[in-house]
């Protein structure tokens, strides 16, 4: 119940923070920092739980996005509708990469999923509709529900994509599904000489991983008010997907959570008082930092600590 407590606090939080006066940077910033919780859970699904080491993240991330932006161009569907189409498309994506390389280990399976970044890459770019290697320029829809300004409501849209995101992820933990995953990450197989539906289980991390990879980037392009295929399909995603569950730790639902709050808010935080050019180098800082110092990230020093202080 303190979970649910916590998360139903978080939306109304939110909510309320979309209708104070607060500075509209304030929602661009925590528009980003949620996008970061929902690509981070997104990512662990796989990559944590099961061990699979997943580089194609700006693929699911784009097809959500161009997903997205599909829906919008052809019947103005409604943001939700956009979000809702692009984890669909997305989740489909993740069983069909999941259908073709889960067969492959180790860096054979990421190597392969970095070549899905590019090929979807390719077919934006040459796609006239999709804006082609030049982009599109969007207009904003007038909804605003009760927010008053579009970003305001998108800040409290990804809130809402977060809270569910974690939510499925703590639940995959502590289910049959989270057990099959994680005695696959073990051993694979000993996983499969013990009965467990090795396949089919990868095969349910895929398209649920792919799934909330495509919601958080479903709502891009309104948030820009402009995409294009360079920026979309950057590998950056896949870097900052990966360093935020090591941050805070890959055995946990609350890993994922910690971790994009930590990088997240501290990009946002360097990109206003000093560079954007140096988040790349706080990513960079911050995975050595805790490759080295604590490889079970923030959660396996917090369980150090309680065992210490008894």
């Amino acid at each position: 119940m303190k979970y649910w407590t916590f998360a139903a606090l978080a939306i109304v939080l939110a909510v309320g923070l979309a209708l104070s006066g607060a500075n509209e940077y304030l929602f661009f910033a925590g528009f980003v920092v949620l996008q970061a919780i929902v690509l981070a859970t997104g990512w662990n699904i796989l990559g944590g739980y099961a061990g699979y080491v997943n580089f194609g993240v700006p693929g699911f991330v784009g097809v959500g996005a161009y997903t997205a932006l599909t829906m919008h161009l052809l019947i103005k569907a409604p943001i939700l509708v956009q979000i809702v189409a692009g984890a669909m498309l997305a989740g489909l994506l993740g069983l069909l990469v999941g259908m073709l390389t889960l067969r492959l280990r180790g860096i054979f399976f990421s190597i392969a999923t970095i070549a899905v970044v590019y090929i979807l890459d390719a077919v934006v770019m040459n796609s006239r509709f999709l804006g082609g290697a030049t982009g599109i320029q969007l207009t904003r829809p007038t909804d605003v529900w009760l927010f008053g300004t579009y970003t305001r409501m998108l800040f409290v849209v990804m809130a809402v994509m977060a809270v569910i995101a974690v939510s499925v992820a703590r639940y995959i933990q502590n289910s049959h599904i989270g057990q099959g995953l994680r005695a696959v990450r073990d051993s694979e197989e000993a996983a499969e000489c013990s009965g467990v539906p090795t396949l089919k289980l990868k095969l349910i991390a895929c398209v649920i991983s792919g799934a909330l990879l495509g919601v958080a980037g479903a709502p891009m392009p309104m948030y820009l008010s402009y995409i294009e295929p360079a920026s979309t399909f950057n590998l950056h995603y896949a870097v900052i997907a990966l360093a935020m569950p090591i941050i805070g730790g890959t055995s946990h639902w609350a890993g994922p959570l910690i971790g994009a709050l930590i990088l997240g808010s501290l990009q946002q935080i360097v990109t206003v008082t000093i560079s954007s050019e140096l988040n790349v180098l706080v990513v960079g800082v911050l995975l050595v930092v805790f490759v080295v110092a604590a490889p079970d990230g923030v959660i396996g020093l917090i369980r150090k600590w309680k065992t210490s202080s008894k």
